[in-house]
């Protein structure tokens, strides 16, 4: 079985993507998604480490569109609060995939904690659905699944610490806001 590296994971995602609207976590991982499919569709955080799933909730609550926050596990353990809030919440049409790689892939792959906690069990504990996989089939059945549906899922996607070489974004801030804002309304 081949481990998954992020770049994978969001290669992945981006097959069954149609027009649903991706939240993005900071540094590489945004890099990894505008490389392998830039869209309208997509925010790219630029910075805000920790806010990735409150900022994709956030959306999902004022939004009939279908949203996905790709995150990181040690952005999300940087604000555990939003599960809880997830939790309480529950708009039907929001998926927070978590990339758990036991590290902080942006600033070098320095080791998280997530070698003993355990991101989908606290997920369960804040009453989310929440599935834990560690191989591209559970992935691509994760996906497939969590589109279809009509509530609130979490995804942790277990991975190696990899950052793949890619530009940077080359697209100015307020370029990717309002074209993201035009998204949003239509």
């Amino acid at each position: 079985m081949q481990k998954l590296r992020r770049i994978d994971i969001i290669r992945i995602l981006m097959e069954y993507v149609k027009d649903e609207l991706i939240i993005c976590n900071i540094g590489c991982p945004c890099k990894e998604l505008c490389c392998v499919k830039d869209r309208a569709e997509n925010f790219y955080m630029l910075g805000s480490m920790g806010l990735c799933s409150s900022i994709g909730l956030g959306l999902a609550l004022s939004t009939d569109k279908k949203v996905i926050s790709i995150d990181g596990d040690g952005s999300v353990l940087m604000n555990l609060g939003s599960l809880s809030t997830i939790g309480h919440e529950k708009p039907d049409n929001f998926i927070l995939l978590i990339v758990d790689n036991s590290a902080y892939g942006s600033t070098g792959n320095q080791p998280t904690h997530t070698n003993n906690t355990n991101l989908c069990k606290i997920a369960q504990a804040c009453g989310i659905d929440a599935v834990e996989v560690s191989d591209e089939k559970e992935l691509r059945e994760a996906i497939k699944k969590s589109l279809n549906e009509n509530k609130t899922k979490v995804i942790v996607a277990k991975a190696i610490p990899y950052n793949e070489k890619t530009e940077n974004i080359k697209i100015h801030p307020i370029v990717i806001k309002d074209r993201f804002m035009k998204a949003v309304k239509n």
